[in-house]
């Protein structure tokens, strides 16, 4: 989903006939004053607008979020990498859609071009805003260019968003309750990855699928569906977890995650060698919906039962850039640590192709009756040496007779999958 679908202005034009000759002329005097401002009449509240004209600001939508109790209890990061000029716009579209106010003036100066960067950003740092359509329509003064009023189009009607709200929150915490209370950041993470994808199937017919519901409620969504469900748990953890959008490399349009950690955590216990006040917190990116293997672009060579991929839990930008494109609708810092690249943490990684090293690791992946074997590697040409070893040479050959006087046969076919992008090499014993 890129930020273009939200861009459906319409503009209309001004016009005195609303108001009839006794009106026009009865407020004449009121007119020349707001022309000043580059305000037309039609459809406003005057008196509301001259009032905020003198006294608004950044200022009094933040109040009103605090006074109102809709103060944002997690980091935005939309926000705070937003121009400054545009924060009052923001915080106002926020406190109108907590308000449920689908509709009405909008008080900020505005194009409908910031109007729209704004709408994206506030759904981008908020998924428990779960009601929206992706579109809206807008009107825009003729004399200022300054968005007047706003219509957002919606998916749950007012009336039902507080009982569906409790259902989201009893979703989340259901996943949440079967975290250990000890768990790691990065723990957590991995287990919430785990858990959309286990409860949730892709579906391009999803009901709502731009919205948490999708995934939480009715376990069926898209990559939007998948993406906000993960941010949704996640802030609902305390944890740190943004929405990027951006493009498929010769694919259409996608949305995926972007969390952090400090890199002196692992497992409840510090980096080797990194002092504790050494400590960092790096961005890493998550894709869930592309560790689905029900998901259609990652069932190549997969056979119908393949597991989760971790391909996409933590990874960095060189990785995961080389089939995602990331949109310019957000500065993005850059995610180049591998500290908790899945395959590393859990001992599946090679730096170089070392024959005695991937053998031992094949015997002993058979004597533990595994049913698959990964490897990743530090380079391609490790990865393209390890492939020749092991498919076109002998390297296998030994693992294979193990294998069968094991299971008491004399005959084996192996099936294996490779990942260029990764450098990565599963092989499936049985």
């Amino acid at each position: 989903m890129s930020r273009e679908t939200y861009e459906e202005t319409c503009r209309e034009k001004p016009s005195q006939k609303r108001f009839g000759p006794a009106k026009c002329f009865t407020l004449l005097g009121l007119c020349a004053v707001l022309a000043l401002y580059g305000y037309v009449l039609s459809g406003f509240h005057i008196v509301t607008r001259v009032k905020y004209e003198l006294t608004g600001s950044e200022e009094t939508w933040e109040n009103a979020a605090v006074m109102e109790g809709y103060a944002s209890t997690v980091e935005e990061y939309y926000y705070d990498h937003l121009p400054e000029e545009l924060h009052e716009a923001y915080r106002e579209i926020y406190v109108h859609l907590m308000r449920y106010e689908d509709s009405g003036d909008f008080f900020s100066a505005v194009s409908s071009e910031e109007f729209w960067q704004v709408y994206y950003a506030v759904l981008a740092d908020h998924p428990e805003i779960f009601w929206t359509d992706t579109s809206a329509r807008v009107e825009e003064s003729a004399l200022t260019g300054t968005v007047m009023t706003y219509q957002l189009d919606v998916t749950v009607e007012p009336e039902d968003r507080d009982a569906m709200r409790e259902e989201l929150e009893a979703a989340a915490d259901a996943c949440i309750s079967q975290i250990s209370s000890d768990a790691t950041d990065y723990e957590k993470i991995k287990a919430v990855y785990e858990y959309v994808i286990d409860t949730t199937e892709y579906d391009v017919n999803s009901e709502d699928s731009q919205n948490i519901q999708s995934a939480l409620l009715y376990h069926s969504s898209v990559c939007a569906g998948y993406s906000r469900a993960f941010q949704y748990i996640l802030h609902r953890m305390g944890l740190f977890c943004t929405y990027i959008t951006g493009t498929i490399v010769d694919g259409g349009d996608h949305g995926w995650n972007m969390v952090r950690i400090a890199e002196t955590e692992m497992s409840g216990e510090t980096l080797a060698g990194v002092p504790e006040t050494d400590a960092s917190e790096n961005y890493y990116y998550v894709d869930v919906t592309w560790g689905d293997p029900v998901f259609a672009g990652n069932m190549d060579d997969y056979d119908t039962e393949s597991t989760i991929s971790y391909n996409y839990l933590c990874c960095t930008e060189m990785d995961l850039f080389k089939t995602h494109v990331p949109d310019d609708s957000i500065e993005l810092p850059e995610c180049t640590s591998d500290a908790y690249d899945y395959y590393k943490l859990n001992g599946f990684y090679y730096e170089s192709f070392d024959r005695e090293t991937i053998y031992q690791a094949l015997m002993e992946s058979v004597q533990a009756q595994d049913t698959r074997i990964m490897m990743k590697f530090g380079s391609e040409e490790a990865y393209l040496e390890a492939q020749s070893a092991l498919f076109e040479g002998d390297l296998l050959d030994e693992p294979g007779q193990y294998l069968m006087r094991l299971n008491g046969v004399t005959s084996w076919n192996y099936r294996y999958h490779t990942d260029d992008n990764f450098y990565l090499i599963t092989i499936y014993w049985n």
